[in-house]
C-alpha cells in the first residue's frame, strides 16, 4: 500500500489526479495552438502529413489574405469560440437542456474541432485548400465552424429560463 501522500503524486493513479499532457510547440511557429491543430487534423498517427497540410493552409492563409497567417488563426480561433453551452441535466423525470459557461480550454478545443471538421466537409480539391478557407471564413465571421458557435449561443439563450437547474 502506497503512502498517501505518493498516490496523489502518481499521474494516472486512481486516487490522483492526471496531470495534463506535456504539449510541444510546433516547428514554424513556436505555438502549443499551432500544434493542437496539428493533432487534431492528424487521422492514423500520419502527424508529418498533417503538419504539411497546416503549413500548406497557413501559406495559402498569407498569400490570401495578406497578413500573417498566425493572426488569421488566432483571429478564426477566438471567432469560433463558445463562450456559452447547453448540457442535459435530469430533474424530476425530466431532462432540461441547462446553459453553462464553457471554460477557456475547452472554447479552444470546441473551436478547434469545429473548424477541421467544417474543413473535411468542404469541397475544394485539397484538404489544405479546405483548412485555409474555413480559417479565412471563420477570421470574417462566416462558415460552418462560426455558425455552430451562434448555434450553441442560441440553444443556451433559447434555454436561459432553466439556468437555475444548474449544480
Amino acid at each position: 500500500m502506497l503512502n498517501k501522500t505518493l498516490e496523489r503524486m502518481i499521474p494516472g493513479h486512481r486516487r490522483g489526479r492526471d496531470l495534463p499532457p506535456f504539449l510541444y510547440s510546433d516547428l514554424r511557429y513556436e505555438s502549443k495552438l499551432v500544434e493542437k491543430l496539428i493533432n487534431y487534423l492528424m487521422e492514423g498517427g500520419k502527424k508529418s502529413i498533417s503538419r504539411r497540410i497546416v503549413y500548406k493552409a497557413c501559406d495559402l492563409l498569407e498569400e490570401r489574405s495578406g497578413q500573417p497567417a498566425l493572426e488569421v488563426f488566432y483571429k478564426a480561433l477566438s471567432n469560433c469560440m463558445p463562450k456559452l453551452e447547453t448540457r442535459s441535466r435530469r430533474v424530476g423525470g425530466a431532462a432540461y437542456q441547462v446553459p453553462y459557461d464553457v471554460p477557456e480550454d475547452r472554447q479552444k478545443t470546441l473551436a478547434m474541432r469545429w473548424i477541421v471538421r467544417a474543413a473535411r466537409e468542404r469541397g475544394e480539391r485539397t484538404m489544405a485548400e479546405c483548412l485555409a478557407a474555413e480559417l479565412m471564413d471563420a477570421a470574417q465571421g462566416q462558415g460552418k465552424a462560426h455558425d455552430k458557435k451562434l448555434e450553441a449561443h442560441r440553444m443556451a439563450e433559447a434555454n436561459r429560463p432553466f439556468a437555475h437547474y444548474r449544480w
